[in-house]
C-alpha cells in the first residue's frame, strides 16, 4: 500500500484520496517541462496536484489544473492549499472535453496521461479511468490542445515508448510536431521505457536526448537524475 503522504523539500504530497499516487513519471515531467518564457500552464488531470505544484516552484506562471475525478480533485485542493504558491494555481473539477477557459489560451500544456489501451482492467473504476486510455483518447488530447495552445505555445507529455511513437504520427494530422524527444531507461542496459515529448505548432527538425535513472544497482541514481530532481526530492 503506498503511503498516504509523500514529502518533498517544498511541498507535500497527500495521496490517499487520489486515483494516482506520486510516481517517478510525473516528477521526471514536473523536472523536465520546458518552462522558458511560460505565463499560463494547463495541467491535464492533475491526480494529486503534484506536476503542476512543481511547476509553480520552477516558475512565476499561472498555472491551472484541472481533474474530473471527485476525490483526486479534492486531493489536489487541498495540497494545493498548503502550498506555498497556492495563489497561482487554480483547480477545476472538470474533464479535458468539457473545460472552457473562455478566450484564454496557454502557453505550456503538459500531461501524465492514461495509456494502457489494451490490457486487462483493475477492478477499481477510479484506477482503470487513471490507467486506460478510454476514459481519454490521443485525439481528444489533441484536439483539446489544439484548440486551448497559444500559436507559439508547447505540449509536453510523458509517455511509454510504443504509445508516444504511436502519439507522435497522431499529433501530425493535428498540425502538431515532435520537436524534442527525451528518452528515459531505468538502467544503462535497459530499454527505452518512457518518452516525454514536446510538441509545437512549427515543424522544426526534432531533437533526441537521453535520461538513465539508475546506475547498475537499485537506489543507485545516476548524476543527471539528481542533478534534475535535487531541488525536489529529499534524499538528493
Amino acid at each position: 500500500m503506498a503511503n498516504s503522504y509523500f514529502s518533498f523539500k517544498q511541498f507535500t504530497i497527500y495521496q490517499d484520496k487520489s486515483a494516482f499516487k506520486v510516481g517517478t513519471d510525473g516528477v521526471l515531467l514536473g523536472a523536465c517541462a520546458n518552462i522558458s518564457g511560460v505565463k499560463r500552464i494547463l495541467d491535464i488531470g492533475s491526480g494529486t496536484g503534484l506536476i503542476a505544484i512543481m511547476l509553480a516552484q520552477r516558475s512565476d506562471a499561472e498555472i491551472v489544473a484541472i481533474e474530473p475525478d471527485h476525490e483526486s480533485f479534492i486531493q489536489t485542493c487541498h495540497n494545493v492549499t498548503l502550498s506555498k504558491w497556492s495563489s497561482r494555481i487554480k483547480v477545476e473539477h472538470t474533464d479535458l472535453r468539457n473545460y472552457n477557459p473562455g478566450e484564454e489560451k496557454f502557453d505550456l500544456i503538459v500531461a501524465n496521461p492514461p495509456y494502457f489501451s489494451d490490457s486487462l482492467k483493475c477492478p477499481d473504476p477510479r484506477k482503470t479511468a487513471a490507467r486506460h486510455n478510454d476514459s481519454l483518447t490521443s485525439d481528444e488530447i489533441l484536439k483539446s490542445v489544439s484548440n486551448l495552445m497559444k500559436e507559439e505555445g508547447r505540449l509536453q507529455l510523458i509517455m511509454p515508448y510504443v504509445e508516444g511513437n504511436v502519439f507522435i504520427a497522431e499529433a501530425n494530422s493535428y498540425n502538431l510536431f515532435c520537436n524534442n524527444i527525451l528518452k528515459i531507461r531505468p538502467l544503462p542496459t535497459s530499454e527505452v521505457r518512457r518518452l516525454i515529448l514536446t510538441f509545437s505548432r512549427q515543424r522544426l527538425k526534432s531533437k533526441e536526448e537521453f535520461l538513465t535513472i539508475e546506475h547498475g544497482n537499485r537506489h543507485e541514481f545516476t548524476e543527471e537524475y539528481i542533478n534534475l530532481t535535487k531541488d525536489f526530492y529529499l534524499k538528493f
